[in-house]
């Protein structure tokens, strides 16, 4: 077991009482006043950090205006690293200052690169990046593929919440570790915004849902202004130890301070948390998909997964398509909503358009008038990378199979955008015509699954039930429950011996999921068992 790593606390907050006016850019500092940055750094490594975070929280293109970003950040690393005596030093990355499309201008692609270019800027001479204080899990995103796509350092990720656990964009604690732990982030966690006191309830729901590491950095106390206007905490140091020794007991693995935090508030952290040992990490094991807004857990209930955008099974959809009418698409979607859908599947494959910039524009659309997740679905890499990199979620992604040409393809893309996967048992030679032998085909597929990294909760197997004998499908499914301990899901076409009889048994069966039509009352019925 390891020991409690410890973060710094507020640079802001210090700086203030050095004179910094409210309203100030302290990442200039870094340039016309060195010493002072260095020696607030100093002082929180001899409070008992183990991470300086540099100054550099608001140091993007968008905010700067007399120093390039390059200038700022590599004087701001140098600046902790003067102070950091073997410590570690944390490039810090905090929000833009602007709201990403659709609630604001600024474009997704256009946030990545302000993030990349601080994160090129400094990574070289950081031991890790820490993305902060995010309100926005698209935001989020793109600051961690940003992150992940110019550097090999280890990212960390933590959110700030309001007292009911919400991002101010609308996403829940779960949503966010579902997010967080499919882009593959070493560490995740909530800071800024409330005192110990409000986060503790949050942390531990952080704490359930996480298989990874959790950081708890948070304000001494609610902010509160005074009669000249400045920002004031009133937690003092032996109340935030106090607090923070009950949410490192409790089992955070990482925990520091941030505004209103002074080296005296971590120093008295420390003393008061210096005998805990982290506790060990549980993973979860859970099955999670997400949208901006919340998350579905594949659990005891059957997931309903509505089919209807899909212009294979639905002329409607086929037609709008043609016609580039979004609209008839997002009314699909909020009707399979209404109808009790859990995931919206996206398909707008047909000839004669561009499906890759098809499939952008209903991502586009449907994030905006949709909380469910999303299920992507091409046979496209290109276009499913597309759609995956714009999600603002944890998708379901439809499909892959055995196939090597399909792994090698489709497997890369889940690794780095995240995601849980359907994973047809199949392979060069087809569908196999027995349980046994899709259970072997889907052996192979997680087998190729877990080398790559890719966590087995995140396949669900589609037994291809529909295919063959259909007494074979029943038995693969239970068979791949039994022995695997994977999800499982049917998606069903117009072709398909599927009906709800069928869906009755499979449910019965260990069915967890199916690509249905929910506005069906008598396939609905089915998943009311």
């Amino acid at each position: 077991m390891e020991r409690l790593v410890y973060f710094d606390g507020a640079m802001g907050t210090m700086l203030q009482k050095s004179g910094l006016k409210a309203g100030g850019m302290p990442e200039i500092l870094n340039i016309t006043n060195p010493g002072l940055i260095t020696d607030i750094h100093r002082q929180y490594a001899e409070a008992g950090c183990d991470i300086i975070k540099t100054n550099t929280f608001g140091a993007n293109s968008l905010k700067l205006k007399d120093y390039t970003v390059g200038e700022v950040v590599s004087a701001a690393v140098e600046n902790a690293r003067a102070a950091a005596d073997g410590r570690l030093v944390a490039l810090d990355i905090g929000p833009t200052g602007k709201l990403l499309e659709p609630m604001g201008e600024l474009s997704f692609k256009r946030a990545y690169e302000v993030f990349g270019e601080i994160v090129r800027a400094g990574a070289t001479d950081a031991d890790l990046i820490l993305i902060e204080t995010m309100s926005d899990t698209y935001e989020l995103k793109a600051a961690v593929l940003a992150a992940k796509g110019n550097s090999s350092l280890p990212v960390y990720a933590t959110v700030t919440v309001d007292e009911a656990g919400r991002l101010l964009t609308g996403a829940d604690i779960l949503s966010v570790v579902a997010l967080l732990e499919g882009l593959g982030v070493d560490a995740l966690g909530i800071n800024c915004g409330l005192g110990p006191k409000q986060i503790k309830g949050l942390f531990k729901t952080m704490r359930d849902y996480a298989s990874i590491p959790v950081i708890i950095n948070p304000n001494a106390g609610l902010p509160k202004v005074g009669e000249d206007g400045m920002t004031y905490y009133e937690v003092g140091p032996e109340e935030f130890a106090e607090d923070m020794l009950e949410i490192a007991s409790s089992g955070a693995n990482i925990i520091g301070g941030c505004c209103g935090t002074t080296p005296e508030h971590i120093a008295r952290m420390v003393e008061k948390t210096r005998h805990l040992m982290q506790k060990p990490l549980n993973p979860k094991g859970q099955t999670v998909v997400s949208s901006y807004a919340g998350a579905v857990i594949f659990d005891e209930k059957p997931i309903i997964i509505g089919g209807r955008i899909n212009p294979n099974v639905n002329d409607s959809v086929r037609n709008a398509l043609s016609e580039g009418d979004m609209d008839t698409i997002t009314d699909e979607a909020m009707e399979q909503a209404d109808a009790g859908a859990d995931i919206v599947a996206v398909n707008v494959a047909i000839p004669d358009i561009n499906e890759e910039e098809a499939m952008t524009e209903a991502v586009k659309s449907l994030q905006q008038f949709t909380r469910l997740p999303l299920m992507i679905e091409s046979e496209s890499p290109s276009v499913l990378e597309g759609a995956l990199r714009l999600y603002n979620g944890k998708a379901l992604i439809s499909c892959v199979s055995g196939k090597k040409e399909s792994m090698n393809t489709v497997f890369p893309l889940v690794k780095k955008y995240g995601g849980v996967v359907i994973a047809l048992a199949l392979d060069e030679n087809g569908i196999p015509p027995t349980a046994e032998g899709r259970l072997e085909t889907a052996e192979k597929i997680i087998k190729n699954a877990i080398e790559r990294g890719i966590d087995k909760k995140d396949i669900i197997i589609d037994v291809c039930a529909g295919a063959g004998n259909p007494d074979e499908g029943l038995k693969a499914l239970k068979l791949i429950r039994e022995r695997l301990g994977v999800k499982t899901v049917l998606g069903i076409s117009k072709t398909d011996i599927i009906n709800a009889d069928f869906l009755k048994e499979a449910v019965n069966s260990g069915l967890c999921a199916a690509v249905v039509d929910p506005c069906n009352d008598e396939i609905m019925e089915a998943f009311s068992l």
